[in-house]
């Protein structure tokens, strides 16, 4: 007798035989330059239930270049699974064809030759003609969002999101889970879910004052003849990862309890399919699948891989959607008798110069980006390097914020926060005020100037290093690892907290930092109250404006063991 998940197992090869991954079929086609958008949005329609996902958007309007991580290392039982396999590895795990337009969308493999030949991503009037196009053949679809949507552009911050939470609501989203969305502060949360016209969900948020569930956690759907029960799980971190003074009266954490607790009350109210809308994190979401039963879809977000197939754990599949509104995923189901008895998937890439524009979100987008135009558009100066952030250590945006940093803030070491978001720039790019701010944009981007000793900055780095690297993953709390400037050092990710960081040296002499003597350190996005200090957007423009053409040498300061 097949088991339920041997089943599940059979409709991932089915799906992927099919073709309806996304991945696969279109590689020649793509070689070839013959991609249409009926190749990228075609679909055999299945079942009888349709879920479309989007997360980690970050306020991208407008296409953009963005490359996925070269690094990205798994610890204890996620060593060697995905989404930790990268580059080549990932496209012989998935049989993707090395130099084709899914190798570009998926991978950091030669990304600017391919950037050249087949665009930017993304987009959300795109995205709007990829919802319409789903929504034709599937009017019921189901569209979900999993959050960090309303931050990470100059217009958000200029707007306190507004300009997205417009142009979300046009797109016609039924339910979203969140993260970034909460450092604008409590009332400014509260004011725009009050105004919402769809379900702000997070099974985990607690009124601290009365320990007690201080949002919907759930949301039950009618869709295909099935009731579908949404459950938000928002991301569990927010006072460690984000400004705690910013939410005060909410408190988060994973609450694997309460998660089985929703999961059984709504499958007692006669639910037929069960779904989780996480911004947990891929490692989080999968110990979380594996521990609490009867979950039978994870949409997971925030760590902002891009998987083309499903994963399986036990009886769940969890779904990876990417981010920056590079992807769409559709998710066909089959759902009777209160189970789903098979699926199909596919991870929709939005190529920019392929999938036509949705003239009324065009318009929109347009009209909300309108009063900021000129500050847009204007150019601070231009790169002869790939600048990229994405990767568990220093990328090209980051190497150039800490030189911003330590020139214009005049210290001896910097510090740049391992955060995710933050599109591309290809070598010859003009770098735009835009471009400075959709690396930067955030309400606490003060950049300090301090004292610390060596034996502190060695308890920074190991603490954020632990957050990464911890083999338990609902102890990896934050991003990715803390990017330094003027500073050398080598972690050993096998190593337990405390013991990962050796070797540290001034990284523009390669003497020793002395764990007694203190060192002027400057950085940006301390989760501190009361952070004095210029806004990081304006010390990274000024630095550019002076260096005009930014050009960087290759960064071989972090040396890792332990892998």
């Amino acid at each position: 007798m097949i088991t339920r998940r041997e089943f599940l197992q059979a409709s991932v090869a089915a799906s992927a035989l099919l073709g309806a991954s996304g991945f696969g079929n279109w590689s020649r086609l793509a070689a070839q330059q013959r991609l249409t958008q009926d190749q990228l949005l075609q679909f055999d329609d299945f079942g009888n239930v349709t879920l479309i996902h989007i997360t980690d958007i970050h306020a991208q309007l407008k296409p953009i270049w963005f490359r996925e991580p070269e690094i990205n290392l798994g610890v204890g039982g996620a060593k060697g699974l995905v989404p930790h396999v990268t580059g080549a590895d990932f496209l012989k795990m998935f049989n993707i064809t090395p130099e084709s337009a899914d190798a570009y969308a998926l991978s950091h493999e030669d990304f600017t030759a391919l950037g050249r030949t087949y665009g930017k991503m993304g987009g959300m009037d795109r995205v709007a003609t990829v919802v319409k196009s789903i929504r034709a053949a599937r009017p019921e679809a189901l569209l979900l969002d999993g959050g960090d949507t309303w931050h990470g552009s100059m217009t958000s911050l200029r707007t306190k999101g507004q300009d997205m939470v417009n142009v979300m609501n046009a797109l016609g989203v039924e339910a979203m889970t969140s993260h970034w969305e909460w450092t604008y502060g409590t009332e400014r949360v509260k004011e725009i879910v009050e105004a919402l016209p769809f379900a702000f969900l997070g099974a985990n948020i607690f009124d601290v004052e009365w320990d007690e569930p201080a949002f919907e956690p759930y949301k039950i759907f009618e869709r295909g003849g099935q009731r579908i029960a949404v459950i938000g799980q928002a991301f569990p971190y927010m006072p460690i990862a984000n400004p705690g003074w910013m939410f005060p009266e909410y408190s988060f954490g994973i609450r694997e309890q309460r998660m089985q607790e929703m999961v059984d009350e709504v499958r007692a109210a006669g639910v037929d399919l069960v779904v989780c809308l996480s911004h947990n994190g891929f490692d989080v979401d999968r110990k979380m699948a594996a521990r609490v039963q009867g979950i039978d879809v994870i949409l997971t977000g925030h760590t902002h891989d891009a998987v083309p197939e499903p994963i399986v754990i036990g009886n769940t599949i969890m779904i990876a959607s990417g981010s920056n509104g590079k992807f769409v995923s559709r998710i066909d189901l089959d759902v009777r008798d209160g189970r789903m008895m098979g699926f199909r998937h596919k991870l929709i890439p939005i190529f920019s110069d392929v999938i036509t524009p949705d003239a009324d979100m065009a318009a929109l987008i347009d009209s909300e980006r309108a009063p900021f135009k000129a500050d847009l558009e204007e150019v601070v100066g231009q790169t002869e390097s790939l600048l990229y952030r994405r990767g568990n250590f220093n990328g090209t945006w980051d190497d150039l914020i800490c030189d911003a940093i330590r020139s214009e803030r005049d210290a001896e070491i910097a510090m740049s926060p391992g955060v995710r978001w933050g599109p591309s720039l290809l070598p010859g790019d003009n770098i735009t005020r835009e471009d400075v701010h959709n690396v930067t944009s955030m309400t606490y981007g003060q950049c300090y100037r301090t004292e610390m000793t060596g034996e502190f900055i060695k308890v920074i780095l190991e603490d954020v290093a632990d957050n990464l690297f911890n083999t338990d993953p609902y102890y990896q709390q934050g991003g990715d690892m803390v990017r330094v400037g003027g500073l050398g050092f080598s972690i050993d990710v096998s190593q337990p907290i405390g013991a990962r960081i050796t070797d540290m040296v001034l990284s523009d002499t390669g003497v020793a930092i002395e764990p007694a003597k203190s060192y002027t350190v400057a950085g940006w996005a301390s989760v501190n109250e009361g952070t004095e200090g210029p806004q990081i957007w304006d010390v990274l423009e000024s630095h550019i404006r002076k260096v005009g053409t930014v050009k960087l040498t290759p960064n071989t300061s972090v040396n890792v063991t332990g892998i």
